[in-house]
């Protein structure tokens, strides 16, 4: 009996083995091509935010972000005053750094100076992997990068745009988050299934 229900298991990346929480992630959203713009801001924010923490931690706390950060209305976040600042530092909900925080809003009006420029973020971001998810074939986790250099370069040009916590590793981890990249390893049973929805891209 153990064997047949070990045998209905599906295989996963090994990093979503954790909380319920990170399977539902890892099952319905990590490396899922992703064009909404609010979306691909909510996900910056959180990349950002799990610096030198844990990805479980973030997700755990993302309910509680989405209401302090305005569910990541990047023209909401861009007018945070001083003092909302100072609210969210006293947050217990969220990553309590003040830099992080600031960073957050300093990178809503980045978000919506690129918005300004390009018409929106996401057509800036995409041509960073000529609008197709880059799909990589990793047969063990050790396999899998921390950073390539579409990441460093995607890292530049954030930076020259003003945003802040976009570190070359933050920016492979948002890639791989907005589907950018399909980090599926090989046996995982969503590799297959992210791969088929590039097409629509």
């Amino acid at each position: 009996m153990g064997g047949v229900v070990a045998s209905l298991t599906p295989q996963r990346c090994a990093w979503a083995a954790g909380t319920p929480a990170m399977m539902r992630y890892h099952d319905r959203e990590w490396g899922v091509p992703q064009h909404d713009d609010r979306r691909l801001f909510e996900l910056l924010v959180l990349e950002g935010a799990q610096a030198g923490l844990s990805w479980s931690t973030i997700l755990a706390k993302r309910d509680a972000y989405r209401r302090a950060f305005a569910r990541f209305d990047p023209r909401a976040v861009a007018r945070f005053t001083a003092a909302r600042v100072r609210v969210l530092l006293r947050d217990e909900g969220i990553v309590r750094n003040r830099a992080k925080i600031l960073a957050t809003v300093v990178n809503a009006r980045a978000f919506l100076a690129v918005q300004r420029a390009e018409g929106s973020f996401d057509a800036w971001l995409w041509r960073h992997v000529d609008g197709r998810p880059i799909q990589n074939r990793w047969r063990a986790p050790r396999e899998v990068p921390a950073v390539t250099d579409p990441a460093r370069v995607l890292s530049g040009d954030l930076k020259a745009r003003g945003f802040g916590f976009v570190g070359p590793t933050i920016c492979y981890a948002f890639m791989q988050a907005t589907g950018m990249v399909n980090d599926h390893v090989v046996d995982c049973f969503r590799r297959r299934e992210v791969e088929r929805l590039a097409d629509s891209c």
